[in-house]
């Protein structure tokens, strides 16, 4: 059973359909949605300021997602998903945006909605990612756009698999 914890008053919520693997952590001040999955070893610490989630958002093994103690808050919202190993530091990830995996995403920084960070990128505090464009490297910098229908179909069919993936896991 997942490690779900209160710290400082705070007790996490979840909506409906939401899968937590075994061994996720998720304590304090974290929102989600509908449909999330919280993969094995994934960890979302809401314990020095606030994580919300939106509908469909799939955090993936060994992810963790973190603020800074009155500065920063993690905003994730829907369709969008975060890869093996990634890091979300007090940002903003708008909808059907892709963190891939090893990525990591800084304080303040602002991922636009259909956006794409490659593995292994990571976006500075302060950086303001483009909607529908990737960017890649360390630190991240512009690539190139991608046309949305295509960002949308990509992004959304991850999610949506994953959402398939967690069915397999739930006890029946």
């Amino acid at each position: 059973m997942a490690l779900v914890k209160s710290v400082r008053g705070f007790t996490p919520e979840m909506g409906e359909n939401c899968y937590l693997a075994e061994n996720a952590t998720v304590i304090g001040d974290v929102i989600m949605g509908r449909d999330c999955s919280i993969w094995f070893n994934a960890v979302l610490r809401g314990d020095v300021n606030s994580i919300r989630l939106g509908d469909r958002v799939n955090v993936q093994d060994g992810a963790v997602i973190h603020t800074l103690y009155q500065k920063s808050v993690a905003v994730i919202g829907n369709d969008v998903s975060i890869g093996h190993n990634a890091i979300i530091h007090g940002a903003e990830i708008h909808d059907g945006a892709l963190i891939g995996m090893g990525a990591i995403v800084l304080d303040h920084a602002v991922v636009g909605e259909g956006a794409i960070i490659a593995a292994g990128a990571v976006v500075l505090n302060g950086t303001q990612v483009e909607p529908g464009s990737i960017y890649a490297g360390v630190p991240a910098k512009f690539v190139k756009k991608v046309d949305p229908e295509q960002s949308k179909e990509i992004n959304q069919k991850i999610a949506g698999n994953y959402l398939f993936y967690s069915e397999w896991f739930k006890e029946k």
